[in-house]
């Protein structure tokens, strides 16, 4: 689809800075961009990119000042990476949506399909499974028995659903994630060995939920793990069974949570954060990648290292650090020359 800036501008409601005919047929970012595509710059330490770019067009906050001359047709925008987000999530809404049961498949006897919903090749459903409108189940998904997907859910290859769990509406589960699998229970034996304890309880995803690939939520040992609306779980994350996850928080990859575990809302945690198990975690918290959380954790808090301490605290303590041989060497020195006077 082609598109010249100035109709674009109109579309995102923005304003034209340059050529307004310039024609737009492709989406990159502003590094790689070439003739003919649509960037954005939205954070500072890539400006220097918008002037050297190949891109025909560039969105850019309204009160942006360029300070050399630039060859792209600029279009001021409130805020460029949300209305880029709106534009490509505009174009991938025009893909072709698939729609139908392909074969070979299973669906078990009494179940409901919708029919503007997609189960691909060979899918398993299971028994009493209820299906919502426009769900999408594609090939190699397994849905167990007594399931419940919300309306426009939406299942890659590989996605397993075990039995009774819940997912809400608008969910997105990325290929390979597991929900509801036993979560890690095991009573240790006088002779040394292990009894499984059941794992009775469920998983319950609410609206808006986002899984990455390969991420594993365990099923509640009883009750529920419940990850709350609005929540979106990077690629190869663990969250253990009886966890609970507030609203609208992130979590980078390689996120671990032990079991019981309750975090609170909007909080935002890097990649390999590990949370041990039967803490609380507050709201709005900003906690930083590779950092170990063992104890509870307030609201509106930025940690960093492990044991995870505030941001600020651990930055100081990285900056002495590189010092250390530096101040064994002088400790060394002066406990010389302390010998030395005491003779």
């Amino acid at each position: 689809m082609e598109i010249t800036a100035q109709q674009l501008a109109i579309v995102v409601h923005g304003t034209v800075d340059g050529d307004g005919s310039t024609v737009i047929s492709n989406y990159a970012k502003i590094e790689e961009a070439e003739p003919g595509c649509i960037t954005f710059l939205a954070n500072p330490k890539y400006t220097h990119y918008i002037y050297t770019t190949k891109a025909s067009a560039v969105l850019v906050r309204k009160d942006f000042k360029p300070e050399h001359p630039i060859k792209a047709t600029l279009i001021r925008v409130e805020d460029p990476y949300e209305t880029i987000a709106d534009l490509l999530n505009f174009v991938n809404s025009q893909r072709p949506q698939k729609k139908g049961i392909e074969q070979p498949c299973y669906i078990s006897e009494g179940v409901a399909v919708p029919d503007d919903a997609y189960v691909g090749a060979f899918a398993y459903i299971g028994k009493d499974v209820k299906l919502g409108k426009n769900v999408k189940i594609y090939p190699n998904v397994y849905v167990g028995d007594d399931v419940v997907l919300g309306d426009d859910v939406i299942l890659y290859p590989g996605v397993k659903i075990y039995h009774g769990c819940k997912i809400g509406n608008r969910c997105i589960v990325q290929g390979g994630a597991t929900i509801g699998g036993d979560g890690f229970g095991f009573a240790p034996r006088p002779d040394g060995t292990y009894e499984k304890i059941s794992q009775i309880g469920i998983v319950i995803l609410e609206d808006d939920v986002e899984i990455g690939a390969n991420t594993t939520i365990d099923r509640a040992t009883m009750g529920a793990t419940v990850v709350h609306k609005g929540v979106k779980l990077d690629n190869l994350i663990q969250v253990a069974h009886n966890v609970e996850i507030g609203e609208n928080t992130v979590m980078a990859a390689q996120v671990g949570i032990a079991g019981s575990t309750k975090i609170g809302k909007n909080n935002m945690i890097g990649g390999q954060v590990g949370f041990a198990g039967h803490i609380t975690v507050g709201d709005q918290n900003g906690i930083g990648a590779q950092s170990g959380v063992p104890n509870n954790v307030g609201s509106k808090q930025k940690l960093l290292g492990a044991p995870a301490i505030n941001a600020r605290e651990f930055a100081r303590q990285q900056f002495y650090f590189k010092y250390l041989p530096e101040m064994f060497n002088d400790i060394k020195a002066l406990k010389k020359q302390i010998e030395e006077l005491k003779k």
